[in-house]
């Protein structure tokens, strides 16, 4: 038969199972992924820390900057505000729970106290310049 012996030589030409060449152990281009993978969780969890002290940091200077335009009276219940607001988002309970956090005596004993203890005292309205500049300094330098 013809057609029989045709499909045999056909059958005869194809190659037996075999597996795939080798790829080797080592692929250049996964490994490349894989470190890319670990320098880029590297930089993000180098820049989580910084980015995230920036907005409160931010924020609170453009408050404070905000207060400078108000009378006396309203800039100082402004910046016994932004010092409660700053308390809480750096998780201290209070103005002295910030003088703790932030290791200075500033509300305690210093220019502060005028927005912790004597914020409702009567008589005139006291100096707030060395409180706006002690306040700047303490939140410039706020890493938290």
């Amino acid at each position: 038969m013809p057609c029989c012996e045709a499909s045999q030589a056909a059958l005869a030409a194809l190659r037996g199972l075999h597996p795939p060449p080798d790829p080797g152990l080592v692929r250049p281009a996964i490994l490349a992924a894989i470190a890319l993978g670990l320098a880029l969780a590297g930089l993000a969890a180098w820049l989580r820390p910084r980015l995230r002290a920036r907005p409160v940091r931010r924020a609170a200077l453009a408050e404070l900057a905000a207060a400078r335009a108000l009378p006396p009276g309203e800039r100082r219940v402004a910046l016994a505000r932004l010092s409660l607001r700053l308390a809480r988002s750096l998780g201290v309970e209070g103005l002295g729970g910030l003088d703790a956090r932030l290791r200075t005596d500033f509300f305690g004993s210093g220019p502060g106290r005028v927005l912790s203890q004597d914020l409702y005292a009567p008589g005139p309205a006291p100096d707030l310049a060395p409180v706006e500049a002690g306040l700047a300094r303490l939140v410039a330098s706020l890493r938290a």
